[in-house]
């Protein structure tokens, strides 16, 4: 048997906003999905655990069969993990976006217009991060290049550290100055994204931006502080060897500090724009050796925190497509396979930030077809299952 998990980060949203009464999963033409659905199972599935905030971080954590409660030491570390990044023990580590802020008279006034920065490049954004951290080197904040607008800042012997962050994407369209790092020690970080406004308003890479009509990477932004990650290996904990498709650190973090591979897919960006039947293609190859490939789709996160109700029902059909692609090549192999298709947790629209309430999920056997007849929904997801915990997931599609 192999399983497969399809996960649409943020694909869930509510019954209000742009759309009306209606929700980019109601909406999208997704016929895999609602065949899978109405074949197998569907219901709601609490992926982030009381007490902690609604992350990306905690719900695939969760989705992926490990309790946070006992792992979770942060974003950060995992995103750190995937670029290479060795984290001492007493070291923290920082996630820092490439963001546009706008223009203000005073700091504080300034407005957080995009947390991505455009969607800048991982080449533009690596020149970025290399002027900052000549020009902000110390020796105890060292910045790492990610992927696009996602970095990494190396804090040496700041275990401990007390300071508060807020995501740049929660605050889109806000003043900066009621969101700046909190606590003791947080004139630093205040310090250096000041320091970083001066530093990137005329690097080079911002002026070829402007003239190109895009937004400019012109200051960083901290967030998603954590200390050194302690992950059980994945193979030991299930006896399924397996395997991560994402664009983003985050997911591959996890994967490598859980010794899950790690496929590379060419043009995987983590957006609206990149390769979803290249990682299907990628997906149907890894189950070739492997038990388990866990498949990570951004898109929807992304058109979420960015109010793009066209663009997120898009992503949704661009899933759909790669769901049927993968499907199709299974049954032709004959494959006895069990897939869950659901999203990490809610990214709506109206809200454009996440929400920590049970999302809609899918599980299909192929060996054992419950035929519920319900399509893939947020509204008819009601009508079925309930798991309880994230974890419950792999417990349900490995039950035999």
């Amino acid at each position: 048997m192999k399983y497969i998990v399809i996960l649409g980060d943020g694909m869930a949203d509510l019954h209000k906003g742009p759309l009306g009464n209606a929700t980019p999963l109601e909406l999208a033409k997704k016929p895999n999905m609602d065949e899978l659905a109405s074949k197998g199972e569907v219901g709601l599935i609490s992926t982030v655990d009381e007490g902690f905030k609604p992350g990306s971080d905690i719900a695939n954590l969760s989705v992926m069969g490990y309790d946070p409660r006992t792992c979770y030491t942060g974003r950060s570390p995992l995103e750190a993990l995937s670029i290479g990044v060795k984290v001492g023990d007493n070291d923290a580590c920082l996630r820092t976006n490439l963001v546009t802020l706008s223009d203000a008279d005073e700091f504080e006034d300034k407005i957080m217009i995009d947390y991505s920065a455009g969607e800048i490049s991982t080449e533009e954004a690596a020149e970025i991060i290399k002027t900052i951290n000549e020009k902000t080197n110390n020796g105890i904040i060292e910045f790492y290049s990610g992927v696009s607008y996602r970095h990494c800042a190396l804090l040496h012997g700041n275990k401990d550290l007390a300071v508060e962050f807020t995501p740049p994407h929660d605050i889109s369209g806000k003043k900066i100055g009621e969101y700046l790092p909190k606590g003791e020690g947080s004139y630093v970080f205040t310090d250096l994204i000041r320091k970083s406004v001066e530093i990137l308003k005329d690097h080079p890479v911002n002026v070829r931006r402007a003239e190109e009509g895009k937004n400019p990477a012109n200051a960083i932004w901290f967030w998603g502080k954590g200390t050194k990650p302690n992950l059980e290996n994945f193979e030991k904990k299930y006896g399924l060897k397996g395997a991560m498709i994402s664009a983003t650190d985050l997911l591959r973090g996890i994967a490598v500090g859980a010794g899950m591979d790690v496929i590379n897919v060419e043009g995987a960006t983590g957006t609206l724009n990149t390769n979803f039947i290249g990682k299907a293609e990628a997906c149907v190859d890894a189950l070739s050796d492997h038990d388990y490939v866990y498949v990570h789709f951004e898109a929807p996160d992304e058109c979420g925190h960015q109010g793009d109700a066209k663009g997120k029902i898009l992503s949704i059909e661009k899933i759909d497509e790669a769901v049927g692609y993968i499907r199709k090549r299974l049954d032709e192999n004959g494959e006895e396979y069990c897939m869950a298709i659901l999203p990490d947790h809610f990214t709506p629209l109206a809200t454009r930030t996440h929400l920590g309430q049970p999302v809609p999920f899918i599980v299909y056997n192929s060996l054992r077809p419950a035929g519920c007849g319900l399509k893939y929904t947020e509204r008819e997801a009601e009508k079925g299952l309930y798991l309880s915990n994230g974890r419950a997931l792999l417990q349900y599609m490995t039950k035999s």
